[in-house]
């Protein structure tokens, strides 16, 4: 590969769009040079249902990493989400061909194709083939079969599909902002590579991110992914429930949710008292916290229950011994992890993705991206797993143009108000 190459990720959400940018270099190392983050518009629980409002908000995350970074990109990797994401397991059987009976790339993919021969609606179309097993004449657990010899080859694989209609509208919106699509990657998988180790995979791990209008979730057994889940339920329904609790605007629901919420009350001082603004949005008053907090938990418990059953209904309890791995905003709550643990009934921790410990110095929005000076990393999960989907896959975008170093320099002085428009 050329001595440095340039990824650009996408991660199109409910609450927010973030673009990343990265440089590769000869050695694979990821540096992030340009991130943007801005407010969603035109989606709703993960589907687009404006494409100018959505390609709007793209083009003006995009152009924040740009001047950044002090590029222009031509293209993106682009996480997708929404209730219209279903999966299945599927198997696929072919004969080795040559005289030498060795696998061959071209196996492979006959192979693969085989497994995609699957019952598909008109509205659906595959989004991801992933590979889970290969058997060569009987002896399961490949993982690279090309080389081998035998004489019929099968894989198991899991296929993801989605609703033609919200697929092609996603590409629209970014086709409109000005970037091509490299490749769309499903939210959770691109999460997960962010944040579970390959001794966690390898053991059996269970993934939640959530979302603002969706959670997702993956479960890993022996490194291969085995089941992946939507769920219509996520963040923005927590804060939602705020603002009608506490009679609050939305907007004023989720800088509470993030500056004083909790996932359990048994973590708050009684007598702890907050500021409330009026749904007015001139006055405020005084509200109990603890009462804030009660508001959330009900909601943060649905979600966890919901995952539960999932796990339940396919068996990924017994599956998952190293347990569930929680991300995405709404797990920076305290307690949400003891929350999760108390009602799945599994070990919980809270993943959090590399490569973003320089965003501190560059981001600066007092509420939504630091609380207590602390960058909220889980935020960036699916950010940075699009970057090392598109590293692992040796997949890499064009050749970047220069921005005008005068663009550049402005951009930077600017730098502490960059995201004070977020609400």
């Amino acid at each position: 590969m050329a001595a440095q190459q340039i990824i650009t990720a996408l991660d199109v959400g409910t609450k927010k769009i973030c673009a990343l940018i990265a440089e590769i270099n000869a050695e694979e190392e990821i540096e992030i040079i340009g991130v943007g983050l801005t407010p969603s518009n035109g989606l709703r629980k993960g589907i687009v249902v404006d494409i100018d409002l959505a390609a709007q908000s793209i083009s003006q995350a995009v152009d924040k990493a740009e001047r950044m970074a002090g590029i222009e990109v031509g293209s993106a990797f682009v996480g997708i989400a929404g209730s219209h994401i279903s999966s299945e397991n599927s198997h696929g059987v072919v004969a080795v061909t040559g005289a030498e009976k060795e696998v061959k790339q071209s196996d492979i993919d006959r192979v693969m194709e085989a497994a995609k021969v699957i019952p598909i609606s008109q509205e659906e179309e595959i989004v991801h083939v992933l590979p889970r097993e290969f058997i060569i004449d009987g002896t399961r657990g490949i993982r690279h079969p090309q080389g081998m010899s035998g004489v019929r080859l099968e894989v198991e694989t899991h296929i993801v599909k989605g609703s033609s209609t919200s697929v092609s509208n996603l590409v629209k919106s970014v086709r409109r902002a000005g970037l091509e699509v490299n490749d769309i990657v499903l939210d959770q998988l691109a999460s997960s590579h962010a944040v579970l180790s390959s001794d966690e995979r390898e053991l059996g791990v269970s993934l939640i991110d959530i979302g603002g209008g969706t959670t997702d979730l993956i479960i890993f057994q022996e490194g291969n992914i085995c089941y992946t889940s939507v769920l219509p339920v996520g963040g923005n329904h927590v804060s939602n429930d705020i603002a009608v609790g506490l009679r609050t605007p939305v907007s004023e629901a989720e800088k509470l949710k993030i500056l004083h919420g909790a996932a359990t009350t048994e973590i708050i001082e009684k007598e702890e008292k907050i500021d409330v603004l009026k749904p007015s949005g001139q006055d405020s008053h005084k509200v109990n916290r603890r009462y804030l907090c009660q508001v959330i938990q009900p909601r943060m418990a649905e979600i966890f229950q919901l995952v539960n059953k999932e796990l339940q209904k396919n068996g990924g309890r017994d599956r998952t011994p190293a347990g569930m791995v929680i991300t995405g905003g709404a797990s920076l709550l305290p307690g949400s992890c003891q929350l999760a643990a108390d009602i799945i009934g599994l070990p919980v921790r809270r993943g959090e993705p590399e490569y973003v410990e320089g965003f501190s110095d560059i981001i600066d929005n007092p509420v939504y991206i630091k609380k207590d000076g602390k960058i909220p990393r889980p935020v960036f999960a699916t950010g940075v797993g699009l970057l090392l989907y598109a590293r692992q896959n040796k997949n890499y975008s064009g050749k970047p143009k220069r921005k005008n170093k005068e663009v550049v320099n402005s951009f930077f002085a600017k730098l502490k108000s960059l995201f004070d428009d977020f609400f």
